[in-house]
């Protein structure tokens, strides 16, 4: 089995549209999509090792150190046959219901002599 870092991304944009979607309808929402989260979760608990929410993201460069804005959301690590069975995983999930709402996955190399010890 392989690991691949899967992130959940939703541009600035599609958030601003979210919440201005009346509050007593997005509470309705997010409580159906917080059910369908995790029932996929449950459904896939086999191959999910991890998720997380990403949290304010700071830009190191030479220059220094700076905060900007990203699409992530959230990330997970899940296992795998190969990429194309680690996507398969996330066909119909629930954070696609989001508009603009988007999944990536990615097959992870762990670079010789930084495995954990």
């Amino acid at each position: 089995m392989s690991k691949f870092l899967v992130l959940y991304l939703m541009p600035a944009e599609g958030l601003a549209e979210w919440m201005k979607i009346d509050p007593e309808i997005r509470k309705s929402e997010e409580e159906k999509m917080k059910a369908d989260w995790d029932a996929w979760a449950s459904a896939h608990s086999s191959s999910l090792l991890e998720t997380a929410g990403a949290g304010k993201t700071k830009r190191i460069t030479p220059e220094g150190v700076q905060d900007v804005a990203n699409n992530i959301m959230l990330y997970s690590m899940v296992e795998a046959e190969s990429t194309e069975a680690a996507a398969q995983l996330f066909e119909g999930h629930p954070h696609l219901k989001i508009p603009g709402g988007t999944i990536e996955v990615m097959p992870t190399n762990i670079l010789p002599g930084m495995e954990k010890k």
